[in-house]
């Protein structure tokens, strides 16, 4: 009895053994072996043999990419407060051992791991902030997640790591910062508003004086135009006037009629124009013949003289 309790004991131990020289590797993580506390060798995915109660799994690293959420506080060097919102995104290098090696013997834990590397991305962008002022921060995003990787990318290499991505998701200020930026937009759009509305008053009063100045222009030539065309039809008037006088003069010598007939009536015609469009003026007029014939040729030169302006 005692010698089959021993075989079965040694039974029990056997299959403890044979079941301990296999361990299984997730997909997506590298196992680190040890034995008596020394780095041995490295277990990728999948089943594994180990030497059982000799070779231990000291830590499984995962080679996935990693995210963490960063919240901190810079300050630019007009002295305001800037608040940052970022997503860091990173991996382990590659699964070669000697990376392996390095991230799982770097740090004690992955705590330690992130809180360095937390610290060493706030360190950068503080260090970058501190050289800007507060009116550039908000552009330059871009330059400094350019900045940040040139700065982190060194440390993380020697730690086994890569930086994947660092994406600023969130910049603020403080109140009182936000609520003076709105009031420079505020009257920056004011300003410019202002301008817009002083242009389009300014172009609509020149475009009115140029339509006015045209209008006189067009006016101006019309009434000149139009004194000429009437200055040619006085002097149409009176040549076929002159003409219907001749011909009458030289009809009334043909008949021996005296032509003083014809200033006769040139007078009474001029009488009665003045009496249907005198406006109550007082004319004296000489009822001689000598008198008829000079006021005839005082009215003939006032004639002559008109044609000659609208000339």
């Amino acid at each position: 009895m005692k010698e089959f309790l021993i075989n079965y004991w040694w039974l029990i131990l056997i299959v403890f053994a044979f079941l301990g020289c296999f361990v299984t590797v997730n997909q997506g993580t590298i196992g680190v072996v040890t034995m008596f506390g020394k780095y041995r060798r490295i277990m990728l995915p999948g089943l594994n043999f180990k030497l059982p109660f000799l070779e231990q799994i000291y830590k499984k690293i995962s080679i996935q990419n990693r995210s963490v959420e960063l919240e901190f506080q810079a300050i630019t060097v007009d002295q305001a407060n800037v608040y940052f919102k970022s997503m860091l995104l990173y991996s382990v290098q590659n699964a070669n051992e000697e990376t392996i090696k390095k991230v799982a013997f770097k740090f004690i834990s992955d705590k330690d791991l992130m809180q360095s590397l937390v610290r060493t991305v706030e360190g950068s962008i503080r260090a970058f902030v501190a050289s800007k002022r507060q009116a550039e921060i908000l552009t330059l995003r871009k330059e400094i997640v350019l900045f940040v990787k040139e700065q982190i990318d060194f440390a993380l290499e020697e730690w086994g790591y890569h930086l994947i991505d660092l994406q600023i998701n969130d910049i603020t200020f403080d109140t009182a910062i936000i609520e003076s930026m709105s009031r420079v937009v505020a009257s920056n759009n004011l300003k410019a508003a202002a301008e817009n509305e002083g242009q389009a008053l300014l172009i609509t009063k020149t475009k009115a004086a140029e339509a006015e100045g045209n209008a006189i222009k067009i006016a101006a030539e019309a009434e000149r135009q139009a004194a000429q065309l009437r200055g040619q039809g006085v002097a149409l008037f009176r040549e076929e006037v002159a003409k219907g006088m001749s011909q009458a003069a030289e009809q009334m010598k043909q008949a021996n009629l005296d032509t003083n007939v014809i200033l006769f009536s040139m007078w009474t015609e001029a009488i009665k124009n003045f009496a249907e469009y005198g406006k109550g003026n007082v004319i004296f007029l000489d009822g001689s013949s000598d008198g008829m014939e000079k006021t005839m040729r005082q009215i003939m030169a006032m004639q002559q003289m008109g044609d000659k302006k609208n000339m």
